[in-house]
C-alpha cells in the first residue's frame, strides 16, 4: 500500500512538472516577448467613454452643437416611414447625461441632423423641418415635392441644406427657403452626407460605396468601396480621413487613399451603427444604435502616420 502510495505521489509530481513546462513553454508565445517593431497594432482602437440608458427610441441621427455644447439626437420612435407623430429631438449634455428627452415633439420619423445658427435640421420622411433652437420650437416645415424617404442632411458655411432622399435617389437642397434639387442621376440608395473642402461627401447604401462630388462639376470620384449600407459620415480631424458608419453595425475610418479601418464592429451582438458624429477635440465618437435605443460615446485612438 506504502509502495503504490509513492508511485501515485512520484506521477503526480511527474504531472505537475509536466504542466509547469507546458506553461513556460506557452509564455515564450506571448506578444510582450515580441520585439515591438514585428507586432503588427490596429489602426484605430475605441473604448466606451459612456452610455445612455434605453431611453432613447430607435435614435437615428446624433449631432454634435460645439457653441452650445450640447448633443441632438433624432428618435423614430416607431417605423421610420410611419407618419404617426411619435417622433421626437432629445438633448443630451457631453458626458452622456439626458437633459431633455422630448425637447422637439409631434415629429414622425425623423432621422438627419444639420446646423445652421439658431436653426437645427431634420429630414421627417418627406418632410424637412426647421428648428428655432433658442425657442425650442419648430419654426417652419416644407414640404418637398415627390419625397418618400428623407434622410441625411449637411450644411454648408453659407447655410444652404443638402439633404437625401433615400428612395427616390435624389439629393436636394434649401437655399434662402427655396427647395431645389441639385442631383439626380447615378445615385444608389444615397445617405450620408458631408460637405468639406467644396466636396459634397456620399455614403450610399445601395452601391455600398463612398463617393466625393464636386460642387462645381458635379464630378464623381469613389473613395471607397465595399462600406455595405452607408449611413453617417464624420469628419475625423486629420485632412481627406473619415468615419463611415454602416448601418448593420460596422464603423470605419478612411484614408486618403481608400484604406478602411475598422473602428467598431457590433453586428455580432445585432447592435446598429446609424448616423454618427465624430468630435475632434476630444477623439470622440457618438454612435445612435437605433434599435438597441441608446447613444454610446467612444474614446477614439489611433497610430497612424501624419
Amino acid at each position: 500500500m506504502m509502495f503504490r502510495n509513492q508511485l501515485l505521489a512520484i506521477g503526480l509530481a511527474l504531472i505537475i512538472a509536466a504542466c509547469g513546462n507546458e506553461k513556460k513553454e506557452t509564455s515564450a508565445t506571448d506578444t510582450s516577448a515580441v520585439p515591438k517593431d514585428t507586432v503588427k497594432l490596429p489602426a484605430v482602437s475605441v473604448e466606451v467613454v459612456w452610455t445612455t440608458d434605453t431611453v432613447m427610441r430607435a435614435p437615428e441621427s446624433v449631432l454634435f452643437d460645439k457653441g452650445r455644447n450640447i448633443i441632438y439626437v433624432s428618435n423614430i420612435k416607431g417605423m421610420p416611414t410611419d407618419k404617426d407623430k411619435n417622433g421626437f429631438i432629445s438633448k443630451l449634455t457631453p458626458d452622456g447625461k439626458v437633459e431633455t428627452l422630448e425637447w422637439i415633439k409631434g415629429l414622425d420619423a425623423p432621422k438627419g441632423l444639420g446646423l445652421y445658427k439658431n436653426k437645427l435640421y431634420v429630414t421627417d420622411i418627406t418632410k424637412l423641418v426647421e428648428i428655432d433652437i433658442e425657442k425650442g420650437k419648430i419654426s417652419k416645415t416644407y414640404n418637398v415635392p415627390g419625397a418618400k424617404f428623407l434622410n441625411d442632411i449637411t450644411v454648408d458655411t453659407a447655410g444652404t441644406v443638402y439633404f437625401t432622399d433615400f428612395e427616390t435617389n435624389k439629393i436636394h437642397t434649401l437655399i434662402n427657403g427655396k427647395l431645389g434639387v441639385w442631383l439626380d442621376t447615378g445615385l444608389n440608395k444615397p445617405n450620408g452626407l458631408l460637405i468639406e473642402n467644396n466636396r459634397l461627401l456620399v455614403a450610399f447604401s445601395g452601391s455600398s460605396d463612398f463617393k466625393s462630388y464636386d460642387l462645381a462639376t458635379k464630378i464623381a470620384t469613389v473613395l471607397a468601396t465595399e462600406i455595405s449600407a452607408g449611413d453617417g459620415i464624420a469628419y475625423f480631424g486629420k485632412p481627406d480621413h473619415y468615419i463611415v458608419s454602416d448601418w448593420n453595425g460596422t464603423v470605419f475610418l478612411i484614408e486618403p487613399n481608400g484604406t478602411k479601418n475598422i473602428v467598431l464592429d457590433t453586428k455580432g451582438n445585432k447592435v446598429n451603427s446609424a448616423d454618427i458624429t465624430f468630435i475632434p477635440e476630444t477623439s470622440t465618437l457618438l454612435v445612435p444604435t437605433f434599435f438597441d435605443n441608446r447613444v454610446v460615446a467612444y474614446k477614439v485612438t489611433h497610430n497612424l502616420k501624419k
